[in-house]
């Protein structure tokens, strides 16, 4: 049910946290997975490390993100996995006060490369008889937040582009999803980590009491891109420990 062998992928900010959980999963399952990110330094140590092709990418630049699609074609002979996990935070703060220019950036990584990577990348998937998609999303895009502005609103969209996209595609036997994390223990939450009161009132909000890994959200991705989540498409699968449903109680 998880099999994935023979599959080609694209994993994008695969060379850390969620990304490279995911990308050594799919790998784990059988698939070959392209390694990419901007930094070319990590992208050629993580693609010797796990003995899978790199590419360095910047997301937002159209012609990178279609050498991305052309190169894993030619190096697999065809693309059944697509993952856009590639993302910024941006500046924290009200959109009374928000950096117009930090605005921009965040939506052109968070939403508009996924959107361009889609158009560029299901053609293919759709042409070997389907496969999957996955949309990175966030669980700060389904609850309001003072102090999370244009992320959030980039990652609200992007569980209405898996909507819209697995709609459009579907005929085609290609199933679009988007995954929410809620608060994943990485190296980019580190100072969160160690922030003592912010973990306490975080960790009483989430029925587990704990933070998630990267390994739980790739397990997540594994199952829909393998025969396992062969029947859903559509949707924006929630793993946050239970925050989302939680009154804090």
């Amino acid at each position: 049910m998880f099999d994935l062998s023979g599959k080609g992928a694209i994993v994008t900010g695969s060379t850390r946290g969620i990304g490279r959980a995911i990308a050594e999963a799919l790998i784990t399952q059988g698939a070959r997975v392209v390694i990419s990110s901007e930094n070319a330094d990590d992208t050629a140590r993580v693609s010797a490390e796990l003995g899978m092709p790199g590419l360095t990418c910047d997301v937002t630049d159209a012609a990178a993100l279609e050498a991305l699609v052309e190169t894993t074609t030619g190096e697999f002979g065809g693309l059944d996995i697509v993952v856009c996990n590639a993302g910024i935070t941006g500046k924290p703060g009200t959109f009374a006060d928000i950096d117009m220019a930090d605005y921009a950036r965040v939506l052109a990584i968070n939403l508009t490369s996924q959107v361009e990577l889609c158009n560029l990348a299901l053609p293919h998937i759709a042409a070997r008889g389907g496969g999957s998609a996955i949309l990175m999303s966030s669980l700060s895009g389904l609850r309001g937040n003072g102090r999370i502005n244009a992320y959030a609103l980039s990652k609200a969209g992007v569980a209405q582009l898996a909507r819209n996209l697995a709609i459009e595609w579907g005929p085609r036997n290609v199933r679009v999803n988007a995954i929410s994390p809620g608060f994943i223990a990485t190296e980019l939450s580190g100072p969160l980590l160690a922030d003592e009161a912010f973990m306490t009132r975080r960790m009483a909000m989430t029925p587990l009491r704990r933070p998630g890994t990267p390994e739980e959200i790739a397990g997540a991705a594994v199952f829909l891109a393998s025969p396992a989540g062969a029947f859903m498409t559509g949707q924006n699968l929630v793993v946050d420990g239970g925050t989302l449903i939680t009154d804090g109680s």
